[in-house]
């Protein structure tokens, strides 16, 4: 495939005219940057990923990391040295506590450079992302030991981090953990038992890893309640802060995958020795506190996954389309037989549905990432509150629809390749089997259905999701102001219609909790289009008035049409899934599996 290029003009775009980050870098928080300074970092930080870290995914997912007979980790080559570069260019600290080394910027930034990174290695995006989660987690509660010991040095890159939850009886249930924590009588805590599926477990790039474990205490209450978190080194830690003694941890091995092969996931074993030593982050039985902490930045980040390889297959297919020449277009002369496939009816049809679908992903992510700054940002308490709301309704949303859609966009390059997209030759497989994991990690799209139904519909009582369907009516009535996009707000407003169908439904039907479940798939699907629909259509407003501004006009009527075909196009299924959502349980139940 060609040569990744960073989608720079629609995230500066989207920042600036549809989610108003210039607002946000009004607030104190933010007060020593601006729009300009924010774009040169996410241009420049752009530049160095697209030179330096896309050119280590073909041999990344080729030759994978490697569990050697003497129990270290080998990564392919080059990861080492674009780490390093990575580590030197600071990029990974944009947006953490300027104290601790970091930039300061606000995380919707963190987000654009995270899909930079997406697409341009997944696998390698994974260490920063992970250690990413242990530095909010040690950010949020860790006592001044533990954040002086570790967190400037997780800031920098310079040591990676990781999250231990899974077990093999303890997957997506992580209240049947069995990993134990014996106290030691100074402060520390011994560690015994085995993890599986952590990723990045151990590796050559950084110089210490930094595990985050959730484990249980003695007397814990069963259940998740008895759960807590500790913060378990590769290496010991001297008082002068240089790396001491091995601590008793391993891994045992790797898993052999269908993708993301440079991303090494280990089984690891802690107290193989007696006991590996630990600190507790916060009070015991806050450990899924502190999970969630990691894990609503970790969800957002893993819809990014979705956006980032869908950004990036769409490029190869954009430009493959453009090339490849075979059989004769409908509608060129009969002789004619050197016109592109770009021009054939459904190769159009696909690489429409992937823009679309793309921009979809691309503006609900930064909603999220814009409404999560906004919570730790802005002054008022009701616009701080209704940012928090909306960056937790739509957490599950962005975790889930993205991922889904990842899956169905670098599914649909694949089909645009025809014959050459099924030969790894030509790279576009990678990253659809890439793509398969981030769905299931993270907690399941399933599960993110349940938290949608089950913890965040019922926030103020209903009232977040009444707020979030009146802000979209809101734009509906922006969008019926404006002949051109009159078909967008009509669109828009069938599939916001059936979205409350459903969801009424699902209110009046909230005390049989097994028949709401049996629909709560369908129903985030239905959720992630109408966001998807949502932003699009604020994507035609802006870009309509910034033309009549005399900005760029063919972006703009590009943006336009990419609104109305994911609102012809998609934005009707909404409806039919509004049978699916509400059939109960019943049939479900009574069938034979």
């Amino acid at each position: 495939m060609q040569d990744y290029t960073p989608p720079l003009d629609d995230i500066r775009f989207l920042l600036d005219r549809v989610l108003d980050l210039p607002a946000l870098l009004e607030t104190e928080k933010f007060s020593e940057l601006d729009s300009e300074t924010v774009h040169d970092a996410i241009e420049a930080a752009g530049t160095f990923i697209a030179e330096v870290i896309a050119p280590t995914n073909a041999i990344g997912d080729q030759v994978g990391t490697q569990l050697q007979p003497d129990g270290t980790m080998v990564t392919p080559e080059g990861f080492k040295e674009a780490y390093a570069k990575l580590v030197e260019a600071g990029w990974g600290a944009l947006t953490f506590d300027p104290a601790y080394g970091g930039g300061g910027f606000p995380e919707a930034v963190g987000i654009a450079l995270q899909e930079f990174m997406v697409s341009s290695n997944m696998a390698f995006s994974m260490a920063p992302l992970l250690t990413q989660g242990s530095i909010h987690a040690i950010n949020s509660v860790a006592d001044e030991y533990v954040t002086e010991t570790y967190l400037a040095k997780l800031v920098s890159g310079e040591w990676t981090g990781t999250m231990n939850l899974s077990e093999p009886e303890a997957g997506s249930d992580v209240g049947a953990l069995r990993t134990k924590a014996e106290p030691n009588g100074d402060g520390t805590w011994s560690i015994t038992g085995n993890k599986i599926y952590i990723s990045w477990g151990d590796h050559d790039m950084a110089d210490n890893v930094v595990h985050l474990v959730l484990a249980r205490t003695p007397d814990a209450p069963p259940g998740t309640k008895g759960i807590s978190c500790f913060i378990v080194p590769k290496f010991m830690v001297n008082d002068d802060g240089t790396l001491g003694e091995p601590n008793d941890l391993k891994v045992v091995s790797i898993e052999h995958k269908m993708g993301i092969n440079a991303s090494p996931t280990c089984t690891m074993s802690f107290g193989d020795q007696g006991g590996a030593t630990g600190w507790l982050l916060g009070n015991e039985f806050d450990g899924m506190r502190v999970m969630f902490v990691m894990m609503n930045m970790a969800r957002l980040s893993v819809g990014v996954q979705g956006l980032g390889l869908a950004e990036r297959t769409l490029q190869g297919a954009l430009a493959h389309a453009n090339e490849r020449v075979q059989g004769k277009v409908v509608g060129t002369p009969k002789e004619d037989r050197t016109s592109p496939i770009v021009g054939h009816p459904d190769v159009r049809r696909m690489l429409l549905d992937m823009r679309s679908i793309t921009e979809a992903m691309r503006g609900i992510c930064l909603m999220n990432a814009v409404a999560m700054d906004g919570a730790s940002a802005l002054s008022d308490e009701d616009d701080r509150q209704k940012a928090e709301d909306l960056n937790e309704l739509l957490i599950p949303i962005t975790k889930a629809w993205c991922t889904d859609m990842g899956v169905e966009v670098t599914s649909l390059a694949v089909q645009v390749f025809g014959g050459m997209g099924f030969v790894e030759e030509t790279g576009v497989s990678q990253f659809f089997r890439d793509a398969r994991i981030a769905p299931i990690y993270e907690g399941t799209n399933g599960i993110q259905a349940m938290d949608l139904v089950g913890r965040k519909l019922p926030m103020r009582a209903g009232g977040v999701v009444t707020d979030t369907m009146a802000n979209i009516r809101t734009t509906i009535d922006e969008l019926n102001g404006q002949e051109e996009l009159a078909g967008i707000a009509s669109r828009l407003s069938e599939a916001t219609d059936a979205l409350d169908e459903a969801t009424q439904w699902i209110f009046a039907n909230s005390g049989d909790i097994r028949d709401v479940l049996s629909g709560a798939t369908p129903y985030l699907r239905m959720w992630g289009l109408v966001v998807g629909g949502w932003v699009l259509g604020k994507s035609a407003l802006a870009a309509t008035e910034w033309a009549a501004e005399g900005g760029d006009e063919a972006f703009c009527t590009e943006k336009v049409r990419t609104a109305r075909w994911f609102a012809d196009q998609q934005l009707p299924a909404v409806a039919g899934l509004v049978p699916r959502a509400t059939a109960g349980a019943a049939l479900m139940d009574e069938a034979s599996l």
